[in-house]
Parts: structure tokens; sequence; C-alpha cells
């Protein structure tokens, strides 16, 4: 009573196989994935979708709170050295000075005297608004004249593929903060306007300051995985190469040929971008470039700006997932991937589909970035392809179980018309148990031998077997050859149909199953004729046989319970077939005598020597049926008369 009650409520109860094996393939895909990821195996691939997506942002306005001033290739020459004169770059200064700058940032080592003009150096490096700087490389100091409040750092932090994308603004060494250029200088503007950054009580690492909300960066923030995250590190948040800030030359400085309103209140960096100094960085937009180096003064003022922009202007400052939220959305992609694959099966619509679903996540993804977020692209995108694969191998292994659990069900004696529609009904027959009927209009074909009971008592059954198969088998290729499916063996003889398994759907396609029947049912009796020589010759008995056509509606589909079924055909049309067969076993002279009713006949007009037998009475039914035999095709027919002795 349990085990009842039990396969009553499975019978009930949803298929939740789909659900089964994509929430497998999501969570072994997402797992293998967020592994591979952990290891470092699309950091590469994440990174150069990182600088392309930078690469198609917008272009912004110069910060026209930055003047770069630029020492060129040009300027260089002039000087005759490099570096240049303490003498020139104090003029330089000097005339900056003037037109009264909030800060001044000076991009290049003065640790050592430069004459001629050193003590005029010296007094220019006196001034509270003037930010210098020191390198971590050894021997590369400040300048001594300078206090200790007024020296940054200007290292810049690579990645392992080469770019500049992170901007170190402190680090602690010795127990002493060390302060970046760009956040000298930004500190410097801001705090003149009553902006300090404060630290965040509630969040560690997170910093206050003005409409900004600082964030540090981690060694595992956005795609990155395992990165050297020492001090305090921010992700770059770029303007475009040619749009950072207003550029003039060290020339044009000493000459007096720059606007004072350029200056005025303005954050001054004084560096080199001759391409013979070296200092020449890749950066996110390098390959998208036909110059694809940035110099460092312009990083310093693309890091300066960013600062400024965001706790002036309120101008997004990259920002993470923390990591669980990146799996969820590395898991959900992995499963929208198994999900298309198991609901999507033609390989056309299922590789659109996928196309369409990388699609939206690089959508997606892209317009996180224009928000100033970072997720991974290409590690979601990965789960979704595997995933997907995984269920299509899936479906491909439970295909061939499906297809072996189909060919038992049908057996040996099934004709490939019928396998290959049942296999294309796999899932509702392997799920039901069973394969809905379908209405057709068919021609039914029935065989039998004449006087088999007093053949098989003369034989013994090894050779009443051996000779029966040799009968079937040629039945079979018959059968086969005009385009016919053999439906079951019935001891010495068949039932076959003409229009099954896919319906028939109009009257040219019902008659060409019934002129296939028919000749069918001719062909058998050449066939049988040679067979009879054959064996004749090896002492083998000869036989007639009997064929019964009829065309009719039938409904075909699977029969029995759910442990033994086949494939039946049934309806009035069957038994007609059947009893055309059968009926006036004695009025036979010819090898094979075919039988059809009239249901068949209006199907062939003028197409076949037919004899007709009139109303006969088949047995088990009250109605007559109108029966003919068939000659012979009429392109065939002898000019005598070829009704021979089967005459009514």
């Amino acid at each position: 009573m349990f085990f009842k009650f039990f396969r009553q409520i499975k019978k009930r109860s949803p298929d939740l196989t789909g659900v089964a094996v994509v929430a497998i393939a999501t969570l072994c895909t997402a797992g293998l994935a967020v592994g591979v990821r952990e290891f470092g195996g699309f950091q590469r691939w994440e990174l150069m979708l990182f600088d392309r997506m930078m690469q198609w942002r917008a272009s912004e306005p110069p910060d026209p709170r930055i003047l770069i001033v630029a020492i060129t290739e040009q300027d260089i020459q002039k000087e005759g050295e490099w570096p240049v004169s303490d003498r020139t770059l104090a003029r330089a200064i000097d005339k900056l000075q003037q037109y009264d700058p909030a800060v001044i940032g000076l991009d290049i080592y003065r640790d050592l005297a430069q004459p001629p003009g050193h003590q005029a150096m010296v007094e220019q490096l006196a001034a509270e608004n003037l930010i210098a700087i020191r390198n971590d490389f050894p021997g590369v100091n400040p300048p001594p004249s300078v206090p200790e409040e007024r020296i940054s750092f200007n290292d810049l932090i690579t990645d392992p593929d080469g770019p500049i994308r992170r901007s170190l603004i402190t680090f602690v060494e010795n127990g002493q903060t060390n302060f970046s250029l760009a956040l000298k200088l930004a500190m410097t503007y801001l705090e003149e306007r009553g902006l300090v950054p404060q630290p965040n009580p509630n969040r560690r690492g997170e910093i206050l300051w003005g409409k900004a909300v600082l964030n540090q960066l981690s060694s595992t923030s956005g795609a990155y995985t395992h990165i050297d995250d020492q001090g305090y590190q921010l992700l770059i948040n770029y303007r475009s190469p040619e749009n950072v800030a207003r550029q003039v030359t060290l020339s044009e400085v000493e000459s007096g040929y720059i606007n004072p309103e350029w200056v005025k209140d303005k954050i001054v960096l004084i560096g080199t971008i001759a391409p013979s100094i070296g200092d020449l960085h890749y950066t996110p937009y390098s390959p998208a470039q036909d110059d694809p180096f940035m110099a460092g003064v312009v990083i310093h003022a693309q890091m300066t700006s960013q600062i400024l922009s965001a706790v002036l202007d309120g101008r997004g400052l990259f920002w993470f997932w923390p990591n669980w939220a990146e799996w969820v959305w590395i898991i959900g992609w992995a499963a929208a991937g198994g999900t298309m694959a198991w609901v999507f099966r033609h390989p056309i619509v299922l590789s659109a589909i996928s196309g369409i679903g990388e699609g939206a996540l690089l959508l997606i993804s892209w317009g996180i970035f224009t928000q100033a977020g970072w997720v991974p692209v290409v590690t979601p995108g990965v789960a979704f392809a595997i995933a997907a694969g995984g269920v299509v191998a899936y479906r491909a292994y439970q295909a061939g179980r499906q297809q072996q659990m189909v060919m038992k069900l049908l057996g040996q004696s099934t004709s490939r018309e019928i396998a290959d529609a049942l296999w294309e009904n796999r899932d509702r027959l392997l799920k039901d148990g069973k394969l809905p009927g379908q209405k057709s209009m068919a021609t039914m074909l029935f065989t039998d031998l004449k006087n088999f009971s007093t053949i098989s008592e003369q034989m013994p059954p090894e050779a009443l077997m051996e000779w029966l198969n040799e009968y079937l088998d040629m039945l079979t290729q018959v059968v086969e050859e005009h385009h016919g499916i053999i439906n079951k063996f019935t001891g010495d003889g068949i039932m076959a149909a003409f229009g099954v398994p896919i319906p028939r759907q109009t009257d040219l396609e019902i008659a060409e199953d019934a002129r296939n029947a028919v000749n069918c049912g001719l062909a058998m009796g050449d066939r049988l004729g040679e067979l009879n020589l054959y064996w004749q010759q090896r002492g083998l008995p000869v036989i007639q046989m009997r064929v019964g056509i009829f065309t009719g509606p039938v409904v075909a589909g699977s029969l029995g319970g759910k442990d033994r079924q086949e494939y039946g055909i049934i309806g009035d049309s069957v038994n007609i077939a059947s009893r055309l067969e059968s009926c006036e076993k004695d009025r036979q002279s010819s090898i094979c005598r075919v039988l059809i009713a009239e249901e068949t006949l209006v199907r062939l007009p003028d197409e076949f020597v037919v004899e007709p037998w009139g109303p006969l009475a088949l047995k088990g039914r009250q109605e007559t049926v109108d029966v003919y035999r068939v000659i012979c095709r009429q392109e065939t027919a002898p000019a005598a008369d070829p009704s021979g002795g089967d005459g009514a």
C-alpha cells in the first residue's frame, strides 16, 4: 500500500530532472571557474577587457583645475642638456608663481644641484606651495632644502601585463606615512577649501572626503587575483589621454606666452614628456592609440584629477563587489547558460541564444562599468559557456541512454521508420511510458502462407525456422523497398503499413501509399517465385501466399503496460485488411494472390489490372466489402485475358 501511494505521488510530481541537471552543472562549472580565477587563470583576459571598456567610454572635458607644464624634446635641445639647469627650472617656477597657482608639483628629481642657478632654485624650492618628489630607488632623494611635509613619492605601479591601472597614494614605512605626489597636490588644494579626508569609523579602509568615498583596493578587487595590494591603492579612473588637462611647454612658460588664468588658483604639474628621457608608460588606452605611451607627469595629473573630481564633483571612483557577491554573479551566469542549454535543443537556436546570453553579460557589465563599477566578465562568461556545454554533453549522454531504452522497447522486429518516430517523441515516451496515439490515413497490408500448418508438420523445427526466416527476410526487404514498415510478424506472415508513423495530409500522399502497397504485394509474388526455384533446388517445400490490402483510417501508438509495450496500429482498417487476406482461401491458382478493397482501388485509377470479386461478407463484419484481385500493372498486362482460373 505504501509503495503504491509513493508511486502515485511520484507520478503526479513535476519532473525536476532539468532542474537537477542544471543545478549540478551550475555548481560544478561555477566552482571550476572560480577555482581557475583564484589561481589567476582569467586575470589577463579580464584586464584586457577592462582596458577595452575604458576605451569605449565617452570622452570627458579636460580638468580645468590642473595645468601641465611639459618639458619636451625641443625644450631639452634648446637647453642642450638633461636635466635642465637649476637656472632654467627656477626661472620657469618664478614665472608660474607670479600668476598665483594654488600648488606646484615638481615631477623632476632635484636631489643634486644642476648649475648654474642653484641658489635661485633653492629659493624657489622654499615656497610653501611647492611639492617635491623622491623615489624609492637607492640614491634618489628629495631636494635637501625641502621639508618633509612637502615631500612626496612619484612611484607608479605596473600590472603584471604592463599597463598602469592602479595608483599607490600612501604607504607606511618605519612608522611614517608617505604620500604620493597626486595625493599631496590634491590635499594641499582641497585643504584650502576646508575639505580634509577622514577615515570612516564604521568601515575599515574607507576614507570620507567631501563627496567622495575612497575604497581601498584589495588583492582580489574586481577581476584582480592576488596582486600586491600593499599600501593604500586606488584603481585609476582615467580621463581620455587627450583630455586630461591643459598643457603648455617649458619654453612657453619661460617666454610668458601663457594666459595667467590658466595658472591662477590651479594645480601646476611640471615634468618631462620627452621620449628620450624614458618616463613613458603603458595605460589602458595604449592598445587603441597610435602613440601607446603616456608620460609620467600626465599620469600624475590623471591621479590628481581623479581625486579632485571625486571630492568636489562627485565623479565616481571605481567600486567593487565583495567576493561573495562576485561568486553569486558567476553562479548566476553559469545557471543561465545551463538553463538555456536545457530549454533550447536545436543547435542553431542554442547557438543564437548563447550568443545573446554572452552579449547580455557584456552589455550588463559595460553598463555597470559606466557607473564606475568593475565586475568580472570573462569568468562568468566562461562559466556560462562551460555550463551550457556540460548540459549539452549530458543531453547527448542522456539521448544515448534513451535511444537504448527506446530500441529495447521496440524490439528487433520494428522498422527504422517506427524507431525514428518513437525517437522523435522520446521525451514523452520515456516520461509517460507510452507513445500517444496518432490518427492517420494508411494502407494496411497483411500476408499469410497457404497450407503452412501442413508444411510445418513435415519439417524439423530447426529446418522450419531457417526456411521461414528466409521467407520473412524476403518480405521485409520488399516492404522496405516500397517505403512501408513492418509492424509485426504474425508467425508465417507479416502486418505492414504504408503511411505511418508520419501522418499523411493530402490525397496525393494517401494515393502514393496505396500505390506502394499494391506494388509491394505484386513484388512479393515475383520474389516468391524466385525463392521457390531456389528452395526446389535444395529440396525444400515451395509455397503460395496471400496478400490483403485496405486503405482507411487507423490509430498508431504505444500499446501495452509500462513494463511491456509495442508500437501498435489499430482500427477497423486493420481488421478489414486482415480479413481480405484470409477470405476465400480456396480461390487461388497464382503463386501470390493480392486482394484489395474498393477504398484502395479508387485511389489507383487505371493503374492496375484487377479482377472484380464483387461484394463479399468478410469474417466478423456485417457489411459487405467490394473486393478486387490485383493481377498486374497496366503496362505489364498481356494481350490475352489475364484472369487465369480465379474467376468468380
